[in-house]
Formats: C-alpha cells, sequence, structure tokens
C-alpha cells in the first residue's frame, strides 16, 4: 500500500474541493498519482451530481454583477434543493463565478455555458464546476436561467 503523503491530500482537496476521505480514496486508488487522482474525483463528482440530477430544487439565488464601470450587468439565477444549501459560500461562490463567467464570455444559452472553458480555471469546464459544488454541497444544483445586459444594445 502506498503511503499518503498529508500534504497531497491537502493540496489536492483545496484544487478540487472534494471531501477529505474522497480525496484520500482517490490517492489510494491511484497510488499517490495526484493527476490519476484528480481524474477519480472528477468521475466521482460527475456521478454523484448525476445521481441528484431528478431531485427538485426549490432554494436558491439570484447573482447580480455589474462590469466595465456599469456597462455590463449580469442577472443569473442558481437553484438547489434547501435554503441551507443557499447560504454557504461554496453556493455563493458558484453564483458570483458564473455571473463572471456570463458577464465574460457571453453565453446564449445554459447549455452553452456550460460547456464554456472556465474563465479563473481554462482546465475545467463550467460544468465540471457545476459538478464539484453538486458533490461538495451535497445538493443538486441547476443554473435555471440568466439575462446579460449591455448598455446600449
Amino acid at each position: 500500500m502506498t503511503e499518503i503523503n498529508k500534504q497531497d491530500i491537502v493540496s489536492l482537496r483545496e484544487k478540487t474541493k472534494a471531501g477529505v476521505m474522497d480525496v484520500r480514496k482517490a490517492l489510494e486508488e491511484s497510488g499517490g498519482d495526484i493527476v490519476k487522482a484528480e481524474e477519480i474525483l472528477q468521475k466521482v463528482g460527475a456521478a454523484k451530481a448525476q445521481s441528484k440530477a431528478e431531485r427538485p430544487t426549490g432554494s436558491g439565488m439570484i447573482e447580480t454583477y455589474t462590469h466595465a464601470d456599469g456597462k455590463i450587468g449580469v442577472m443569473v439565477e442558481v437553484a438547489c434543493e434547501t435554503d441551507f444549501v443557499a447560504k454557504t459560500d461554496e453556493f455563493k461562490t458558484l453564483a458570483h463565478d458564473l455571473a463572471l463567467q456570463i458577464a465574460a464570455m457571453d453565453p446564449t444559452s445554459v447549455d452553452e455555458l456550460l460547456d464554456q472553458e472556465f474563465i479563473k480555471d481554462p482546465t475545467k469546464k463550467i460544468a465540471v464546476l457545476l459538478q464539484e459544488t453538486i458533490a461538495k454541497t451535497g445538493e443538486n444544483i441547476k443554473v435555471v436561467r440568466f439575462q446579460r445586459f449591455l448598455l446600449g444594445a
């Protein structure tokens, strides 16, 4: 059995936002290979997200963001299952990051948004960012709708 380095757990957890035990299992399964462990965690996150996909989302928040001295504005509705999760820092950060993404990349639909590379980390797509938050919070999360406003358009 491969000895798992505590620093590897901390580093991978910060990068993936996965739980400590999930990170440890992925590192053990990959024989300590960080890249393989990250791939395992992405698959686990996707499976968790898929298992929650049909659960109803009756809570959430509307995040707003303005950019370029008020010349671009975004409103995005992000839904989750409970008010408890809607109040967490993870959920609020996700909603804000989605608003930033929409302001910067101007997607035309939710599907297009989910398929875009994340502006803060081009190695992952928005869909993966959503999956990571679902895995971390344990609840279904959906981008319901959004609107991007451009002054004078």
